[in-house]
């Protein structure tokens, strides 16, 4: 395990974020955010995704060969921005390599176990993290007292990914889908998936202000800076003035990925370059 290594890595060495595709950049924008000084590998798997769909073998064999790539980096610790691949393959990944590795389930299971006033909790997700039952599970180690309610809203994803943040027809899918959410009277609700927090107003909306929302995505990067912390590799330099400080690789697409990453992320794209992940 990591623990013993975790000594040997390098305070300005990169933090690998990767993802099924896009949804995980709203992570890697919590993480620039939160810790500014750190350096960012980000994979997004376009060519394979979406994750949500595939089996639990599958997301663990394509999670591996991300790992291995971002290896390559010497990253110092690694950040699994999708919550299917957090679901189905952390516990393989924890078991082989060297570096800390979180995902976005826990953080936010965690918080919303924390904030519920009523014992009340909604799970909004892909099918495969509803699925999986891995937020419950996480959720009723800490709180055994609430009630969890998992909904799958698989439009929410193609909606994001054309941009639709902010229009009737997603208002539309949110309020068929958050109806049966809003009739049980939960007050906390995860947006269990990366691509959740660009339309967070809109489900805000729907929900009401009585209901709080839970964003996985800030609460990882703020988990992630408390694990940096506790094993003293937290960067506490400013890189270097011309340093390439965000790298993005994607396994298709990178012009349209490069495009949608401009849109979400103000710290200004480079470049996104296409790797063979199967090569890994």
């Amino acid at each position: 395990m990591y623990q013993e290594n975790v000594t040997a890595l390098k305070k300005d060495a990169p933090i690998g974020v990767f993802d099924s595709g896009i949804g995980g950049l709203t992570v890697a924008r919590e993480i620039m955010r939160q810790i500014p000084n750190e350096k960012i590998i980000y994979f997004g798997d376009t060519a394979r995704m979406p994750y949500g769909s595939k089996s639990k073998e599958t997301v663990t064999r394509f999670s591996k060969q991300i790992v291995r790539f971002l290896e390559t980096f010497q990253v110092k610790t690694i950040v699994v921005a999708c919550n299917t691949a957090s679901a189905y393959a952390l516990d393989e990944l924890e078991k082989e390599i060297d570096v800390p590795i979180i995902g976005v389930i826990k953080p936010g299971a965690r918080t919303a176990a924390e904030v519920t006033r009523n014992g009340r909790i909604g799970v909004i997700a892909t099918e495969a993290t509803i699925g999986s039952q891995m937020y419950n599970k996480y959720i009723q180690e800490l709180n055994k007292d609430v009630t969890i309610y998992g909904k799958a809203c698989p439009l929410f994803v193609p909606l994001v990914e054309e941009g639709l943040w902010e229009d009737p027809v997603t208002d539309e899918i949110a309020k068929r889908y958050l109806s049966e959410l809003i009739d049980i009277d939960i007050d906390t609700l995860i947006l269990g998936c990366t691509h959740y927090p660009l339309i967070r107003s809109t489900v805000g909306r729907v929900m009401g202000d009585q209901v709080t929302l839970v964003n996985p995505a800030y609460e990882t990067a703020r988990e992630l800076k408390e694990l940096l912390q506790h094993y003293h590799i937290l960067n506490d330099e400013e890189p270097h003035l011309g340093e390439n400080k965000y790298q993005f690789y994607v396994s298709d697409g990178a012009e349209k990925f490069k495009h949608f990453a401009n849109s979400i992320i103000k710290y200004g794209i480079l470049s996104a370059k296409t790797i063979k992940i199967d090569e890994y």
